[in-house]
Order: C-alpha cells, then structure tokens, then sequence
C-alpha cells in the first residue's frame, strides 16, 4: 500500500506514477544516491537506515522518494509504505496534539515497512517536534523498518538539530545529490521528450544542455516551454531558433556552435558543441564518479564544475591533493580499526569527507589517547613474596584493599622518607593486582609524570581523551604525592580524578615522603580525603622500638575521626589512656583502647593485646599523633565536637 497523509490528514492519495527508477537518469551526480536508494526499496532496513538524501532544490530528490514507493510495492504488495514531507508531518502532529492524542499521533507512521519524509531542513527550530521524530526514529528502525530522508542540506547543517538526532541520520548513510553533467542534462531531456510522446530538431537537445542550468527543475521548465511552442505553431523548433523563441540568453552561433555573450566563453562552448568536454572536466568527473561509487564525499571537486566556462588554475594539482587527503582518510579508518578503544560510530561521515580531514586527525587523536597503554609494572615480588621488607600492617592494609568488593581503605596513603621504599610498596600491590586480576587496568606514575602527562594532553588538543583514559583505572598508584603542593591545574586535575575513581569503586593507592596532615600547598579537600581513608607509616623496619617503648609498632593506625577534634563523653566514662602493649613481633600492633573487652581489629581482624595481671609495666611513652588509633565502646563518643 502506497500512500501519502494530506496536510489535514485528509485521504491517502497515490503517487506520481512517471516518478520510477526506470525514469530516473543515472549520471555520476546521483549514481550513489540512486544505487542506495534501490537498496532500501529492495531490502528495506537491511542496509542503510536511515538513508539520508541531500542536494540543492530540483535535483531529484522528490523523484527518488517516488521511486522508492514504487519499487518497493512492486517488489512486495503487502508492503506499507508512508511519504510525508515535514510541513504535513508538523500539521498533523499539531492537530493531534491539539486533540490530546499527541502519542497516538505517530502510530500510523509507526506502522509503516518504509517510511519516507521530505524537506527534513525545516526541523530548524522545532524542538517538540524533533522529538517526536527521534521517539519514531527509534521505534522504526528498531523493529527494522526502513527510513528515508530528504533535505536540502546535510543534516550538519540543519540549524538547531538535536544532537541525537544528528547521530541518527549520521549512523546510516548520507548521500548527496549533485549537478547533473552535461551529457546527463541531455540525456534528460531525451527521456523527457520521450515521456511528452514529442521530438526535438537535430542538436536542440545538445544546445539546451550547453546552458548553465541551475538544476534539473529549470532544465525541464525550459524544454516545456520549447515543447509548448512547438505543439503551439506545430513546427519543430531549430537551433537557430532557440534565441528567438526561448530568449536572448539561449542563442547559439550556428556557423560556430556558440551561445551569444561573453566572449570569453568561445573556447569551452566550441568544445562543447563538438560534444568534447574539456579535458579537465572529464578528469574531475572521472574522479568523482569513483569517490562516491566508494562512499566518499567529493564535494570539493564539484564545486569547480558548477562555473563551465573557467578552467581551475593549476587543476592537476587540486586532484593530486584531493586524492593525498583521501588517501590519508582511508589510513585514518584502518588505524582507527585497529585501536582497542571504540570509536563513535557517527564519526563515519567525517571519516568519508576529505574536506573535514582536520577533523579526521583529531578524532584519531583522541582515539589513540585513549587507547594509550599504562606505563609496565617492573616485574619483582607480591606482597605475599616480599617478606619483611614492609610492614604487616601496611602489607595487609593493602591486600584487603584489593580484594574487598567494597574497599574499607580508600585510599590507601602511605608515607615514608626513603621515596624508593614507597614506589617499590606501590609496585608490589600492581604486581599483587595484576595477579588477581590480569586484565585490570592499573596506572602507576609519580605526581611529576601527571603533570607532564596533562601539559601534553592540552598541549595536543587531547585532554578529554586523556582524562577519559585515566577515569577508567581500576587500580591508581600515584608516588611523590608530595610534589602536588608544587602544581596548580594538575593539582586540580588529580581532585577531579580522585573522585571519578571513587565514584566507580576503583582502588586508590597514593605515597609521600611525609604524613598526608603535613603535606605543603595542596587544597584541603585533597588534605581531607588523603585523611579519610587509612594511613600508614612505611618508614619503621619490622622489629623496631618507637618512641622508646617496648611494644613493636611496624605501621601508623588508621585515623579515626574522633583523633581529628574533640570526642564527646560520657561524664561517667573513663577518660580513654594511650598504652602500648604486646609483644616486639613483627605480627603485632599497639592499640591505644580505653575497653579492655575487644579482643580483635575490627577493621583488619589483627589481634588486640590487652595488659596482663603482674606483668612488667613497659616505660612511659608518648606516641606522634599520626600513630595513635582510639577505640570507643560506644557510638556517640566518636561524634565529633566542633572545636571551635
């Protein structure tokens, strides 16, 4: 069924039945949009859906939406095919919105195999509407029905289009139709003259085309007119006659085969008129016929063929540099194919104009940055395999930290003097990741290569790409933390990845020559969120004394909040006392605990020392607060109180 909506959403009326495929004239201009369109009648959605027609006005676009009802009927009656042009699309959305059935509005063309809409240009400035598009967009091509569109510009130039649409009609095909060459003008209007059941004098049909129509529709008005006059006077028409009978414009100097005018116009009008098209024209239409047969744009050479009369200068050159462009085009696809990273897929359309080459390398920028390996992990031991090198505590601080679904430290901010023992601590948890997890994506530099990392990224037009690429680690080892204080945009760079990666449950890991309560010039809000997490001193070699006390003290408890301010009281609790306990082993940790009752770490499982009747007293001592973890029995003495 073949049918078009009126604008009041009248009765379905049929279509033009000359407007086939068999009447359309192929020439180079429309060969691409000619063979697509056939594909989408003959197979409708298999292919490209949507298909998206554009040329200037009266260059056939109307004929190959007729074509296409006609064909795909004839291939399959049953089959449901919907024209419409814009305006009565927008009239008949209004008359229902108007009615209150603004959803039902669409269903008749939600039913359709084909749907076919014109003048898609005047989309400009009806965001209701093109909603209502995208909505039937979606619907149709995801039940695989067919989608034709027609405009009188690509759709990149439609103003105020909605991005998502503009990513619809990009993820088909786009096909322009150009200016007809002039053996095609003649073939047209033989076909024409053929349809009229008439005929024209010898060389009247030649003498027409030599004329710079603007498009097919001024071609035709002018061979209606010639045939009118003919049917009129009942005469044929001759050469010599034209300037008489069509006007002044269309004379042609019969002894040379020359329009009256310009004389400068007398060398390429020669030629035509012994049907010898200049030779650089036939190089650019040769040119042109093979891009677009390939799916490739090759608007910058028919731009020079709409002036007839003037040759390019240096032409040769203009098709040389056209092919190097699209040679580096198609080297831009197959390296984008071969990257890891998807890219998108409406980036097809820059990816088939050598006039938006720029474009091409900037999106093969990003996408190379994207795809962009971490630095390797030297190979060394786990942390399993590193002995007492580090700390218990730090070792099983981190090893919870990466294979905890939900990471209770995070991050994990460990310091030390020596700088060489924190990297090699951060390098044995990658090592220890990547062994629980080989695909992990796991990023270790220092704060000076973030930095320089990022000054590249902006200075090559890539720092979305690149911030895309660090987003995405599952597992973040970032040393020498401490030279954040010394840097202003990367500083702020590292905030915002700080909280990417928290929000995705990614593992931060992050070292410094100093505890995070003493780090110089960084913002407080990177200060508190260092703080936040769990902090370890890697800095004390397993076994030593700290402070002068007998307990062993291998790493820095977690802080807990009440360390930070005041903690609310009980009047009637005891007041919490610091003591250090336990044997000098390696396996075990100070706690300073006003209970007595807790026998295990809540946080890490470690056992918790308590004092034993009639042992040895251990001698006074004072631990740094950066060393210090209070236990509370009771929730609310770990509020924190304002000290202000």
């Amino acid at each position: 069924m073949i049918g078009r909506r009126g604008l009041s959403g009248g009765a379905v009326v049929e279509f033009d039945p000359r407007l086939t495929f068999e009447t359309f004239v192929v020439g180079p201009a429309n060969r691409l949009a000619s063979a697509a369109a056939r594909r989408a009648a003959e197979s409708p959605g298999a292919s490209y859906n949507p298909l998206f027609l554009y040329s200037a006005s009266g260059l056939g676009k109307s004929h190959i939406l007729n074509a296409i009802a006609h064909h795909a009927v004839r291939t399959s009656a049953s089959r449901v095919v919907e024209y419409e042009t814009l305006e009565g699309y927008l009239d008949h959305l209004a008359e229902a919105l108007e009615a209150g059935g603004g959803g039902a509005a669409l269903d008749r063309y939600a039913q359709a195999e084909i749907l076919l809409l014109d003048d898609v240009q005047f989309l400009t400035g009806q965001a209701q509407a093109q909603e209502m598009l995208l909505r039937m967009l979606d619907t149709l091509t995801g039940r695989g029905a067919q989608v034709v569109l027609a405009s009188d510009r690509p759709p990149a130039e439609i103003n105020g289009l909605d991005a998502r649409l503009l990513s619809r009609f990009s993820g088909g095909l786009i096909v322009d139709i150009g200016l007809p060459d002039y053996e095609t003008r003649v073939a047209i209007m033989r076909r024409k003259v053929e349809e009229r059941r008439a005929r024209l004098a010898e060389g009247v049909a030649e003498a027409l085309a030599r004329f710079p129509f603007q498009n097919v529709r001024e071609l035709q008005g002018a061979l209606n007119r010639l045939l009118a006059i003919q049917e009129l006077e009942e005469r044929l028409v001759r050469v010599a006659d034209l300037g008489a009978v069509l006007g002044p414009q269309f004379a042609v100097d019969v002894d040379r085969g020359e329009g009256g005018g310009d004389a400068s116009r007398v060398g390429a009008q020669t030629d035509e008129a012994a049907n010898v098209e200049p030779e650089w024209r036939v190089a650019f239409v040769r040119v042109i016929e093979t891009v677009e047969s390939a799916g490739y744009s090759a608007d910058r050479l028919r731009r020079p063929l709409e002036d007839r009369w003037n040759e390019p200068a240096d032409w040769q050159e203009i098709l040389k540099a056209f092919r190097r462009d699209l040679d580096r085009l198609r080297e831009i696809r197959a390296q984008l194919q071969d990257l890891p990273a998807p890219w998108p897929s409406d980036a097809d359309v820059i990816l088939r104009d050598p006039d938006l080459l720029d474009e091409a390398e900037r999106l093969l920028g990003l996408a190379v940055e994207r795809s962009r390996s971490f630095p390797d992990i030297p190979s060394g031991p786990k942390l399993d395999e590193s002995g007492t090198r580090f700390p218990a505590l730090a070792r099983r601080a981190a090893e919870r930290a990466m294979t905890s679904e939900v990471p209770e430290y995070n991050p994990l901010f460990v310091h030390a003097s020596d700088p060489v023992r924190t990297r090699e601590f951060l390098e044995a948890c990658g090592r220890t990741y990547r062994a629980l997890d080989p695909k992990a994506r796991v990023g270790l530099l220092s704060v000076p290569e973030f930095s320089e990392e990022f000054i590249a990224a902006l200075s090559a037009g890539v720092a979305g790409a690149w911030r895309e690429r660090w987003w995405s680690v599952d597992l973040l080892l970032l040393h020498e933390a401490e030279a954040l204080g010394r840097t202003e945009r990367a500083q702020e760079e590292f905030f915002h990845l700080f909280e990417a990666l928290k929000r995705r449950g990614s593992r931060i890991f992050v070292a410094a020559d100093r505890p995070a309560s003493t780090l110089e010039g960084i913002d407080d809000r990177l200060r508190s969120r260092f703080q936040g997490g769990l902090v370890l001193d890697l800095g004390m070699e397993p076994g030593a004394r700290a402070g002068g006390g007998s307990g062993d003290w291998p790493a820095s408890p977690r802080h807990l909040p009440a360390v930070q301010g005041r903690g609310k009281q009980d009047p009637a609790a005891p007041a919490p006392t610091p003591t250090a306990t336990g044997p000098a082993t390696p396996e075990s940790r100070s706690v300073l605990d006003p209970s007595a009752d807790l026998e295990r770490d809540p946080a890490l499982g470690a056992p918790v020392t308590t004092p034993v009747a009639g042992a040895e007293e251990p001698p006074a001592w004072t631990p740094p607060p950066d060393r210090v973890v209070w236990r509370w029995p009771r929730i609310e003495d770990r509020i924190v109180e304002d000290a202000s």
